[in-house]
């Protein structure tokens, strides 16, 4: 775990500081300015919130005038779709959770990964899952807001995956968002993760999530930068710009790296059936790669060990339910 975590602080900080010598937005939160996209326009007056009264809190969610504390029920909503979909709606803010039908799939690093595995840790193995429910891309800074009231990301724009997220923060914002909702959302297993980023049962077999050509897919290493200002001015980008994967998911190869429930560890190679992941463990695991990855970490098996309490500007996550 130690070698994966070395491997991305060593990647990642260089990155931000050459950003930051180069008069860019990378910065500590509540510093960054908006790379290329516009802030959404200010609201009528006819639509602007009450302003809070003394008693209530001063950092309001998007979409309401009330302190979260007094948020109703009724400010959430839950719809299905024509494809068994769930389209949620948490004071203002829509999300989908894609419905992955069960099935067995071959986890770890099969043959379409060529060379871009690690030894020891992605053995093959079969894995049988039943259906779920995963989002339809990375939680976004507005759903994080609505819920929490407040916003840690270092790249701010509303459509754009949170992110300086430790999975200790992911378990408190669970919490609220069942509180609100009434749902048990939670963060996915690995397994639950790599079924879908596969495809689930409509893989076709793909190296990345949704093709082989990973730009097509990703915001990665060789593209996430505003080309014409800085080479160097890294950082992630608006959810669901590139093309989805078999099951209409978005980003899940690059952009942010997703934090899973699981404790990261070895695989074993025996069959299993709705696995949850080692015991216990020094770190947790992260899947997808992210903005500064090269092709090799944004691939469908690949995955990392971070430690839950460690918040850094590529660590996002996605909802499971």
């Amino acid at each position: 775990m130690k070698k994966y975590l070395i491997i991305l602080l060593m990647a990642v900080l260089p990155t931000l500081a050459l950003a930051q010598q180069a008069g860019q937005h990378i910065t500590r939160p509540g510093k960054a300015k908006p790379k290329t996209e516009k802030p959404a326009p200010k609201p009528s007056k006819k639509q602007t919130a009450p302003k809070p009264s003394k008693q209530q809190s001063h950092s309001q969610p998007v979409g309401t005038g009330r302190a979260l504390s007094e948020t109703p029920r009724s400010q959430t909503s839950v719809s299905t779709d024509a494809a068994g979909n769930k389209v949620f709606t948490v004071k203002g803010v829509q999300f989908t959770m894609i419905k992955v039908d069960g099935g067995t799939f071959t986890m770890g690093a099969t043959n379409v990964q060529e060379n871009n595995v690690e030894d020891g840790i992605t053995t093959e193995h079969q894995v049988t899952l039943s259906s779920y429910y995963i989002g339809q891309t990375e939680v976004t800074q507005a759903l994080w807001q609505a819920v929490m009231g407040s916003n840690p990301s270092s790249f701010r724009f509303e459509t754009y995956p949170v992110e300086n997220v430790s999975w200790d923060n992911c378990q408190e914002f669970l919490r609220k968002l069942n509180s609100l909702t009434g749902e048990n959302f939670k963060l996915p297993t690995e397994a639950q993760w790599e079924f879908a980023a596969r495809g689930g049962n409509k893989s076709r077999g793909y190296k990345y999530s949704g093709s082989n050509i990973l730009d097509e897919v990703a915001w990665y290493k060789d593209n996430s930068h505003d080309k014409g200002i800085s080479s160097m001015d890294y950082g992630t980008n608006r959810v669901s710009t590139k093309h989805s994967n078999e099951l209409g998911l978005y980003d899940m190869s690059g952009n942010v790296c997703e934090l899973c429930q699981d404790w990261y560890g070895d695989y074993s190679s025996e069959p299993q059936t709705n696995p949850i992941g080692p015991s216990a463990g020094s770190s947790r695991v992260s899947r997808g790669g992210c903005w500064f990855y090269p092709d090799s970490g944004c691939t469908v098996s690949h995955h990392d060990g971070i430690p839950q309490d460690l918040a850094l500007s590529f660590i996002g996550f996605r909802l499971a339910l």
